[in-house]
């Protein structure tokens, strides 16, 4: 069994989380740092070696019995053993002690405040709220953390905040800007315009060019109509993503 690779300031085998996988009939193990697998799969953890206590597919982890080259082969049709062990950590179970749980819940929440902070604005000021405020708001709304990506319960914590009305809260609009020969512009002019939630600046000298704050939602099927119009030579250019950030 090959020497364990540990950040610094970890323990020797204390702190362990196997994560297991059947395949071709052969169940397959490897063994990672606790906490470390689910920050892999939400994509907070990018670096492999902080995820594995060691670069070997096992038969048996608590045992120390390291998957034999042929077994790994019948199974993967490979015996590249990195190829392996991210199918392994991306489709493979691990059990989550309550400590890990709660250690995952609570990162996760911060992620859905630091989303839900970005995203929005208050309708009032059109200026974003402190994360501080953003927190509290949605803890007070019953918004409760699942196993869902941070984004996608982002967008469900703002629907939340919008219908249980803790605090007035908009989506951000989206600064952009486009470029179209004049040509092709000055009868695309009006329908950009009803897209665009507001119109900063607009100039119609060589080429129409524009810049506007635009819903999330309208984003999408502007860059789509602009590109289908003129047959993918008009451009789309995102600014910012927060019209708060000019």
């Amino acid at each position: 069994m090959g020497a364990i690779n540990q950040p610094v300031g970890q323990i020797r085998l204390t702190n362990v989380s196997v994560v297991k996988y059947k395949k071709g009939g052969k169940r397959f193990e490897i063994a990672c740092y606790k906490n470390k697998v689910t920050e892999w799969r939400n994509k907070i953890e990018t670096d492999l070696d902080e995820v594995l206590q060691i670069r070997s597919v096992f038969s048996n982890v608590s045992k120390g019995h390291v998957a034999s080259k042929n077994d790994l082969k019948t199974a993967f049709g490979t015996d590249d053993v990195d190829a392996i062990i991210l199918e392994i950590l991306q489709k493979g179970d691990f059990q989550v002690g309550e400590k890990e749980r709660n250690h995952q819940m609570s990162s996760t929440f911060r992620d859905i405040v630091s989303h839900v902070t970005l995203m929005c604005v208050d309708p009032n000021t059109r200026r974003p709220y402190p994360a501080s405020i953003i927190e509290k708001a949605i803890s007070d709304c019953g918004f409760s953390v699942s196993s869902k990506s941070a984004k996608s319960q982002a967008l469900e914590a703002i629907r939340k905040l919008q219908e249980k009305g803790e605090i007035p809260i908009v989506r951000a609009r989206m600064r952009i800007r486009i470029v179209i020969d004049i040509k092709q512009g000055k009868p695309l002019r009006e329908k950009i315009r009803s897209l665009a939630d507001e119109v900063e600046e607009e100039n119609m000298d060589d080429e129409y060019e524009c810049v506007a704050l635009v819903l999330p939602g309208n984003y999408k099927t502007l860059d789509e109509f602009i590109r289908n119009e003129t047959k993918g030579r008009g451009m789309v250019q995102l600014l910012d993503m927060n019209e708060s950030r000019a």
